[in-house]
């Protein structure tokens, strides 16, 4: 069927929602409003003493949202204490990070309920304490930030009758604290009793033990309890039947990643394939290529795109097996999502200068902050340049320029609106990779190009949209997120390799070019319930997706000039002049425009604390158009597809959830068969059975997972009609795969995995393929990154890290000609950190070794070699 977009389909969608967002949240809040009078008599009990630190922020709601209903500045010996009076403070979840002199604490599962409104601000409550404020992060999060005058305070957590104590020590001495009083605050804190300087806390709370949070001056952590990209809410990934690997801003930092290839490598079933002749990079999750990367949850449909930027990153996020119910057309592996960095409510600034070996030159910032007084407006800022020679004998540099400014409005007091940009300039070499000769790789140096050392692409993108959040009520939610890219790319003339004759070692090339601008909009609209039927408490998710992607493309091949030919082993790149553009003729202009429309429906399902259902049902529906410019020819290509998913989560004890979930997927085939007609879509399905344990309580989190997918209607040759398709191929992967996470001791940090895969073709017309590999696949990856931080002493804040990649041996292409053999490289880091400044040294590939890094399904294009020794050497400022 043909698909069209009329506006009313898309007021008549959004107006349905909101309506069943109000009527079933208006019933949903009276029942949590009897559910919280039913625990008022909690702040009669004695709190028990928790002993955890960082809390992490497990899925909330189960008694309701705790309200913060004052807050209270009290002197003591060493400090002041900031106690946050609630009457449920052991229910209250804490994860806390630093920024320069800034300690920062996200309290999940929390409301404020002040007189004032959603804020608290004390400036200079004592000496060596700039301020303290307290401010409405989300509708279930609250945010106390603590800002030190010298250095960032340390920090002790207490829970006791009277509310969350933080307990804080300047880095001033404890007389001189002492001597200052507590100022009076901005505004009231509390409608039943101002701020004052009252008598030290009873014998009773001083008796509290504190929680073994002390802080002075730790950096982010490895483990990130919660994830989006797995059901398109915050959930905690223990609560998800899926296998979900998060890679934080931290790990990134400190393996000074340049590169999504770099912050990947610790994460189980994800190979990076290479570099699609400069275009964009390829992964594949679980064996199957080509999967999607997202940027903040939003697809881009097109094959080829933009190369992201890591210094925009807040996180990563991997989800693996199908998950077309929630993404729409896509290959089974899996996805990787990007999430980008966000406004922050507090100023700010960061500066940061990489250095390395290949004239590596990096300068970059990071700002962010209010814009106004009143904090209704928020804004970031992050750029930089990159300057680095290619290890590859290639005459130019690769050069790029980044910058993505972000504002954030808070509309409201239950509407928040982001508004994001991010623009990059590439100027690069175009590299094609080494070539493979016999069974294996050209004896070669790797250094060596197979194209001309001039060659260039230059590439540009440009992504614009907003996200919207409007919260009905602490239960319903609407989002909306818009987003526009616009990705280009153009190569010059170029020596194209095209044939390759291995007795005599003769490459010919093709003078060539190509170019291609795509435009892609895409928008999604959901909305987010929570509501109880009984005892049993959903989480429901409702939305729709629009999008279209136009994709321009014209390409250059040079019939009537004769190719250029050279000895891959004594190569003469000048032998035949470069023909200027207009002297090579147009071979194809193509015209391809896809709009799609995809409605999901998911219930996540808490029959009890410990066992959770999690269920989706997708229709997506894409027409495809594609115009052939030369011939004056039009092809439409119309699919539609039902895709489900399911699983459960049980937890036999707080810290293990054993989980089991089916799911599908789909993705068009761009191939004809001999009558002109267009393939039917690819079909998926998944198995997958793990475990997600913590291996210390609150630190250290490791998951074990069994997988089994199966494509079909791949499109291979036909038998009769070789230059034609059938659909009748199939594809299988089977595997295992575990991922350790988090902090084994105070200052020592892991990220680590292995995974065996199974990846084979099943099903083929040529009875020689059934059996081969899936190309670039190895059958066993492992990883290890670590580093340690001193705690305490003359030497503290400084650091040393570790990092081991083993890749096994993998086969080149489908008839698994050729093989690359296997590696293992080793890194190393040295750091040293203290108040606002960091430096680092970053070692890659100590010992120099040679190695294939990417292997594609071509034998003469697409076999990257990996990068020789690297050092890299950083200095960064935070205040």
């Amino acid at each position: 069927m043909k698909l069209t977009y009329p506006l009313w389909v898309i007021l008549f969608t959004a107006s349905t929602v909101v309506s069943l967002a109000q009527s079933v949240s208006a019933e949903s809040l009276e029942k949590d409003k009897s559910k919280l009078n039913t625990f008022s008599n909690l702040k009669e009990l004695k709190l028990p003493v928790r002993k955890s630190a960082p809390l992490l922020v497990q899925e909330f709601g189960r008694l309701g949202l705790i309200e913060i209903t004052g807050v209270r500045l009290t002197s003591t010996d060493t400090g002041v204490e900031v106690i946050l009076q609630t009457s449920a403070a052991n229910k209250l979840q804490v994860v806390n990070r630093s920024e320069g002199n800034n300690f920062i604490a996200d309290i999940s599962g929390a409301q404020l309920r002040l007189s004032t409104g959603d804020q608290f601000t004390q400036d200079k409550p004592v000496e060596g304490i700039a301020s303290v404020t307290l401010t409405k992060q989300d509708d279930n999060t609250v945010r106390l930030t603590v800002t030190g005058e010298a250095s960032m305070p340390k920090v002790e957590l207490f829970d006791s009758k009277q509310g969350l104590i933080f307990a804080l020590t300047p880095s001033t001495s404890a007389a001189q604290a002492a001597q200052k009083p507590i100022q009076q605050p901005q505004q009231e804190a509390t409608p039943q009793q101002p701020i004052e300087n009252p008598p030290q806390p009873s014998p009773e709370s001083n008796n509290d033990q504190p929680i073994e949070l002390i802080v002075t001056g730790e950096r982010d952590g490895y483990k990130i309890p919660n994830a989006t990209t797995g059901t398109r809410t915050d959930s905690p990934i223990s609560d998800i039947p899926q296998s979900i690997q998060v890679v934080p801003q931290q790990v990134i930092e400190d393996k000074q990643a340049t590169s999504v290839e770099e912050t990947v490598d610790n994460v189980s079933g994800v190979t990076y394939l290479g570099k699609r002749d400069g275009r964009s990079a390829n992964f594949a999750i679980r064996g199957f290529e080509n999967a999607p990367i997202l940027r903040d949850g939003i697809r881009n449909y097109s094959v080829l795109q933009g190369i992201p930027e890591v210094a925009n990153l807040d996180r990563v996020e991997v989800l693996k097996g199908p998950a077309s119910v929630l993404y729409g057309d896509i290959q089974p592996g899996g996805l990787i999502n990007l999430v980008t960095k966000k406004p922050l409510a507090e100023p700010f600034y960061e500066g940061q200068l990489q250095v390395g070996n290949r004239s590596f030159f990096q300068p970059s910032f990071d700002i962010s902050g209010p814009l106004t007084a009143d904090g209704e407006l928020l804004y970031r800022l992050n750029a930089l340049y990159r300057n680095e020679d290619s290890f590859r004998n290639y005459d130019t540099s690769f050069n790029r320029f980044f910058i993505a400014p972000s504002v954030t409005w808070q509309a409201g007091k239950n509407t928040d609106i982001t508004f994001n940009l991010e623009y990059s300039k590439d100027d690069n070499p175009a590299d094609f990779g080494t070539l493979a000769f016999g069974n294996g790789i050209a004896d070669i140096p790797p250094e060596r190009v197979t194209n001309n050392p001039e060659d260039t692409i230059d590439n540009r993108e440009l992504n614009v949209g907003y996200s919207l959040e409007h919260r009905f009520n602490d239960n319903w939610k609407l989002k909306n997120r818009f987003s526009y890219i616009n990705f280009k790319y153009d190569y010059g003339v170029l020596a194209l390799p095209f044939r390759f004759n291995e007795e005599a070692g003769i490459l010919t090339r093709i003078w060539s070019s190509q170019s291609q601008e795509q435009d892609n909009f895409s928008i999604n609209t959901n909305v987010e319930g929570k509501f109880n039927t009984g005892s049993i408490r959903h989480n429901l998710l409702f939305g729709v997706d629009l999008s279209r992607n136009e994709v321009d493309s014209v390409g250059r091949f040079a019939r009537t000039i004769p190719p250029t030919n050279i000895n891959i082993f004594d190569p003469d790149y000048s032998a035949d002049p470069r023909p200027d553009l207009e002297d090579i003729g147009i071979f194809s202009d193509s015209r391809i425009k896809g709009d799609r429309l995809g409605i999901y429906l998911q219930d996540q399902v808490y029959f009890s604390d410990n066992l959770i259902l999690l269920a989706g049902l997708r229709y997506d529906t894409i027409e495809q158009i594609r115009t052939d410019n030369i011939a004056e020819e039009e092809a439409t290509q119309n699919d539609d597809s039902l895709t489900p998913r399911i699983g459960f989560v049980y937890k036999p004890i707080d810290t293990v959830s054993l989980y089991a979930s089916y799911s599908r997927s789909f993705n068009p085939n761009d191939e004809t068969t001999a009558d002109g007609d267009f393939l039917e879509p690819e079909e998926s399905e998944g198995f997958e059975v793990g475990v997600k344990t913590e291996l210390i309580k609150d630190k250290l989190s490791a998951t074990l997972a069994y997988f089994d997918i199966t494509k079909q209607n791949v499109a291979i040759p036909d038998p009769i009609l070789p230059n034609f398709s059938i659909a009748s191929g199939e594809q299988k992967s089977r595997g295992v795969e575990l991922d350790v996470v988090g902090e084994i001791s105070p200052g020592l940090k892991v990220i680590a995995s292995y995974a065996y895969t199974d990846a084979e073709i099943t099903e083929d017309n040529n009875p020689e393929n059934v059996g081969n590999e899936l190309p670039g696949v190895p059958e066993h990856r492992a990883s290890l990154w670590t580093t340690y931080e001193v705690q305490k002493g003359n030497l503290q804040g400084l650091g040393f890290g570790i990092g081991l990649k083993y890749v096994g041996a993998r086969k080149g292409d489908l008839d698994n000609s050729f093989e690359v053999e296997d590696y293992l490289t080793t890194d190393a880091a040295i750091f040293y950190q203290r108040n606002n400044w960091r430096a680092a040294l970053n070692f890659k590939n100590i010992f120099d070794l040679d190695y294939i890094e990417g292997v594609g399904i071509s034998r003469i294009r697409g076999i990257y070699p990996g990068k020789p020794f690297t050092i890299l050497g950083s200095i960064s400022v935070k205040f």
